[in-house]
């Protein structure tokens, strides 16, 4: 049996602004599918990257601010009760005092893994467009009877 039965994910789904979430997960896509971006999480340690994630996804996803920036509404806790080496890495969302989860590196890597499915499947895709880009451009220089000169100028243009 499932965690949460679909019947209460949809219902609770339905009452989600999709124009908000369409736009929380284009701004995810293109920071946290970047590249670069990904090859940072790779090579940091566990703690380095986990103590920035939830930072990264709710200031540059999400649109949180921040404290000390003006009109903040999301708040790192620092160290815990117990006076620990390591903070809790939490952030603490002001309205509503939502507390979020630190996600452990297994979850980590399952995001990525993710990441990279999602990555592979666009490259393909890429490609296959490249390519259906390159006929469409060797049909075009047939039909106007090009010569390799003449596509040349056209294609360094």
């Amino acid at each position: 049996m499932s965690l949460y039965q679909p019947s209460v994910l949809k219902h609770y789904l339905k009452l989600q602004d999709s124009e908000a979430i369409n736009k929380a997960y284009t701004k995810y896509k293109r920071y946290f599918l970047n590249p670069t971006i990904q090859d940072n999480i790779r090579s940091s340690k566990e703690e380095e990257y986990q103590s920035i994630f939830l930072t990264e996804l709710f200031v540059n996803v999400l649109d949180y601010t921040l404290k000390p920036k003006a009109n903040f509404n999301l708040v790192a806790e620092y160290k815990n009760q117990n006076n620990a080496r390591k903070a809790d890495n939490k952030l603490r969302v002001i309205d509503g005092l939502v507390k979020v989860p630190t996600l452990t590196k297994k979850d980590e890597f399952e995001w990525l893994d993710l990441f990279e499915d999602k990555k592979q499947k666009a490259q393909a895709l890429q490609t296959q467009t490249n390519q259906t880009d390159k006929e469409i451009d060797q049909m075009v220089y047939e039909l106007y009877g090009l010569t390799e000169v003449e596509i040349a100028i056209v294609e360094n243009s």
